[in-house]
C-alpha cells in the first residue's frame, strides 16, 4: 500500500502504555501517540519529518543506498512495512527491524554498509542512538 508523509509510523509495539514518554517502537512522544488521530496532515508530516531526520542521522555514515528501486522491490517482495514517501535511507531501518536476528546480505537489497561492526551490533547501536535522539528531543522541548 502506498504511504504518504502523514502515514502513521506505528510499529504495533508501543511502550507508552507502560509509562514511557518516548515509544521504544516508533520513537514518537506519548502525546503524539495519544493524539495522532486528532492531528492534522501537516502535524503528522512534521512528526514523520523529525523521525526521518533522526533515522538519517544514525544511518547516513553507516550505509548508502545504491539502488533504491531494488530496495523497494525487495522490501515489497518480503512484505516488509516501510514508508515509500520517506528517504530510501530510512527504509534500511525498516529492513533491519523486520530481519530480526537473521543474516542479511545487504547488497541483495541495493545497500552498502560502511561500518566495520557486525550487523547485530550495528543494529543495536542504531536503535540505541535513534531512541537517545528522540528522548533528548523530548527532554529539551517537553520536559
Amino acid at each position: 500500500m502506498k504511504k504518504n508523509k502523514a502515514s502513521t509510523p506505528c510499529l504495533g509495539i508501543c511502550s507508552t502504555t507502560y509509562g514511557d514518554n518516548v515509544c521504544k517502537g516508533c520513537k514518537r512522544f506519548v502525546h503524539e501517540v495519544t493524539n495522532w488521530n486528532k492531528y492534522t496532515v501537516t502535524e503528522k508530516e512534521l512528526v514523520n519529518s523529525r523521525l526521518e531526520n533522526f533515522k538519517l542521522t544514525v544511518l547516513k555514515d553507516r550505509f548508502s543506498v545504491t539502488d533504491a528501486d531494488l530496495l523497494a522491490t525487495r522490501l515489497n517482495d518480503q512484505g516488509i512495512n516501510f514508508n515509500d514517501s520517506l528517504d530510501p535511507m530510512t527504509w534500511i531501518f525498516d529492513l533491519l527491524r523486520a530481519a530480526g536476528s537473521q543474516e542479511l546480505d545487504l547488497r541483495q537489497f541495493g545497500i552498502t554498509c560502511h561500518a566495520s561492526s557486525d550487523l547485530a551490533e550495528l543494529k543495536d547501536q542504531i536503535y540505541t542512538e535513534f531512541l537517545e535522539l528522540s528522548e533528548a528531543h523530548y527532554e529539551r522541548y517537553f520536559n
